[in-house]
């Protein structure tokens, strides 16, 4: 591994060297280092601390025992909820805010790669939530056709039972005969009749009338 092009920003040379090496071993398929930040105190840092990005995760190594040992704080970016960095004085101190648990910082990373490490890592992010929203809408995709056949479904469903159900033994009744005009008038001279509006000769003088009609 060529350290060369991770040394754009006055990153130790010799503190670079150990910890890609060892990064190196721990990087899996498909992974490679974007980014790697060095801690320089005011007073000589023997012992520095390192942030390193890669396009899959982010690492806090944390010499211990003197330098014998190194400790590593590995986030997925899915582990990730954002990063800042906070200027001082002598360098800046550079937060990691995790989904679940402890914020991790460390402090007199030189400013000029607390800046390159934030945008190395938003950048990251940013692909994170890209690939999360276009797997948000490939699964909304079948969702909505789901809904639109059933809602297809439920609508002929309606039509169908909004149709009339017509007994194929069942037949129309027959509409009643119109009464002539004859028979009109017989019967509403008889009505006259038996309301005493007219008499007995008057009923059969009128009912030979109408009857004469025929």
């Amino acid at each position: 591994m060529l350290i060369e092009q991770y040394l754009t920003d006055d990153q130790d040379p010799k503190t670079a060297e150990k910890v890609l090496g060892k990064l190196r071993d721990m990087l899996t398929s498909g992974e490679a280092i974007v980014y790697l930040a060095i801690q320089k105190k005011p007073a000589v840092t023997l012992i520095p601390d390192c942030i390193a990005v890669t396009n899959k995760r982010l690492f806090f190594c944390l010499p211990g025992n003197l330098g014998l040992t190194t400790n590593f704080v590995t986030f997925t970016w899915d582990d990730i909820k954002e990063v800042s960095f906070k200027e001082e004085f002598f360098g800046s101190k550079f937060i990691a805010v995790p989904q679940r648990g402890e914020n991790v910082a460390i402090d007199y990373i030189p400013k000029v790669q607390a800046r390159k490490l934030y945008q190395f890592c938003n950048e990251q992010l940013e692909k994170k939530k890209e690939l999360e929203r276009n797997r948000s809408f490939d699964e909304k995709i079948p969702s909505e056709s789901s809904d639109s056949e059933s809602d297809y479904a439920s609508y002929t469903e309606i039509e169908e039972d909004s149709i009339p159900y017509i007994s194929p033994t069942s037949r129309p009744e027959a509409a009643p005969e119109q009464e002539d005009e004859v028979t009109l008038k017989l019967k509403k001279l008889k009505v006259l009749f038996e309301k005493q509006l007219i008499t007995q000769e008057e009923y059969e003088s009128k009912k030979a009338d109408i009857l004469s009609q025929l």
